[in-house]
């Protein structure tokens, strides 16, 4: 009886790979291995599972009629928006260290570091992936930038450029085909696809909020409507936020409040957000979720992660604004920017990349991120597809509430979109100042490899501000302390320190030229080094202020 117990045992655990893989094919995913003699395209991505999903199972269906052959997607998913670019710059690198590259003259576009520079272009296999999706439009442009590396040309050690991304195969997209997917290449401030075909936006990304109603409710604090909200000292140690160092979304995120609150109050109300962090997430998804549990009261947001999250918590019938998380893009701050799909330089697959482009811009692909799943209805709900009127745009299995990027969607579709927003009528207009590089070291140094000391600070600093008897010189020191910016170090090509810049912006662009857009391996390390340090040493002397006791 034992015996066959224990044998039970193994085969059932044995065989719930096979029925789970049975059950996710069903529900959309890709099969564990192609169709022999299926062509594969391999993907790399920040994307959630659900988008892999619908977008493996709608391009096949696509290609397939289209073409005449499946297609096998192979996803690949090392982390965030940033380090996806990372290792994309990394693999380039290896590929010229292993002579996998073509050397051509200069283009007219400039080097990071404004000097036209020749080009080392990646043979076709030199990448692991052959597209890039996902994430926002810095870390793919920061990919058609590229690396630059030192080659043998004509037998001297010369300085080139090695771009991560490529022009789509057969020489680009026409600008007619651009004009009526896209129309005016616009969003807001930003653009919806890179003039020179390098980066295609397939969806747009807005960036909000969330709040569990009911952990407000317990703190006494009203619903918030912006990130200046959430410096509110109720939340110490109850908000929910990312580390842009690692999400190129979330970096955006930070940048638009910058944008919007200027240099001295964005940087302040950044602060002070990272004083009631209770955690930052690697990952962007992490926050909603977090929230919506009651691990934290609120936290930021990209739009879809919180919309999605909050519909997913709704009860039967239940109205989304009495629910329990709550999701809020903030009144006239509201970034939109593209969420982009790169074709790779060095890519296996250039022509099926390039199919793909067109597939993510099509009715058919545009309809995955906002119809109505085939399972809830989208067959009888939505409307026709253009190639077949008999077959119904959307989903099969997941409501992936993503922005679609073409404006024709709104314009055609709008009754049919589970979020009837426009996100080209609420973008906000506010210009870009051009300080979002500033975002991960400097946060990094005041906040994130800081944070328990930042946090006494912050407790001693809101202690003091509620004393009515402190004395009043001593809390403004410890306010100027708190809010301080460091001294950037110059240094000479010796590695010592020369000068140093106040952090400001009239400073920055000069900062950001003396650290390569904190590439140098040298400068930016012992910036950072040093911004930490400036950091602890500040926020030790508040704690220290903040002892005094009355006589």
């Amino acid at each position: 009886m034992a015996r066959a117990a224990i044998l039970l045992c193994l085969l059932v655990v044995l065989g719930v790979p096979f029925v789970a893989r049975r059950v996710a094919t069903r529900d959309g995913d890709s099969p564990a291995r192609p169709e022999p003699g299926t062509r594969t395209l391999i993907i790399i991505t920040p994307h959630i599972e659900q988008i892999r999903l619908e977008f493996a199972a709608g391009f096949d269906r696509w290609h397939r009629r289209r073409f005449g052959e499946p297609v096998y997607i192979d996803w690949r998913q090392p982390g965030g928006t940033t380090e996806i670019r990372k290792q994309l710059e990394a693999q380039a690198q290896a590929a010229i260290s292993a002579g996998l590259y073509d050397v051509t003259p200069p283009r007219t576009l400039a080097s990071p570091t404004g000097d036209p520079l020749p080009e080392a272009v990646l043979r076709a296999g030199a990448m692991e992936a052959d597209l890039f999706f996902g994430g926002g439009s810095f870390e793919h442009t920061q990919a058609k930038r590229g690396i630059e590396a030192t080659v043998p040309v004509n037998g001297q050690p010369t300085r080139v450029r090695v771009r991560i991304a490529a022009r789509p195969h057969g020489g680009g997209f026409d600008q007619a085909w651009l004009d009526a997917t896209y129309g005016t290449n616009s969003v807001g401030v930003e653009r919806l696809y890179d003039p020179d075909q390098f980066w295609f936006g397939a969806a747009l990304s807005g960036f909000g909020l969330v709040f569990n109603r009911d952990s407000l409710r317990d703190l006494g604090l009203p619903e918030p409507e912006g990130f200046a909200d959430l410096a509110d000292y109720r939340y110490a140690g109850l908000l929910a936020m990312a580390d842009p160092r690692q999400s190129g979304s979330v970096a955006t995120l930070y940048d638009s409040i910058l944008n919007r609150e200027g240099w001295e109050r964005g940087w302040r109300i950044l602060r002070e957000m990272s004083a009631n962090a209770r955690y930052f997430a690697a990952a962007s998804t992490q926050p909603p979720m977090d929230v919506g549990q009651g691990d934290a009261a609120a936290g930021v947001a990209i739009d879809f992660y919180g919309r999605g999250q909050a519909q997913a918590l709704l009860a039967p019938g239940q109205d989304p604004a009495t629910g329990r998380l709550g999701y809020v893009d903030p009144k006239g701050a509201t970034y939109v920017d593209a969420d982009p799909v790169t074709i790779l330089a060095g890519a296996r697959e250039p022509e099926l990349a390039r199919r793909f482009v067109e597939f993510v811009l099509s009715d058919q692909g545009q309809a995955l991120w906002q119809f109505a799943p085939m399972r809830d209805g989208g067959d009888r709900l939505n409307p026709p597809d253009t190639l077949d009127p008999a077959r119904r745009l959307g989903p099969e299995n997941y409501r992936l509430r993503r922005m679609p990027v073409r404006r024709s969607i709104y314009e055609r579709f709008t009754p049919w979109l589970t979020d009837k927003a426009n996100p080209f009528e609420f973008a906000s207009a506010t210009p870009i100042k051009g300080w979002r590089d500033a975002i991960g070291p400097l946060m990094g140094a005041f906040a994130i490899d800081t944070s328990r000391e930042l946090r006494q600070a912050w407790n001693a600093l809101n202690r003091a501000r509620g004393n009515t008897v402190f004395p009043p010189e001593r809390l403004e020191e410890m306010e100027r302390l708190f809010y301080a910016l460091p001294e950037h170090p110059v240094l000479d090509d010796a590695g010592n320190v020369t000068r140093t810049l106040a952090f400001t912006p009239e400073n920055y662009k000069a900062i950001a030229a003396d650290v390569n857009r904190w590439r140098d391996p040298v400068r930016a390390t012992r910036a950072k080094i040093a911004y930490t340090r400036f950091f602890r040493e500040n926020y030790a002397k508040i704690v220290e202020l903040g002892r005094w006791q009355a006589p």
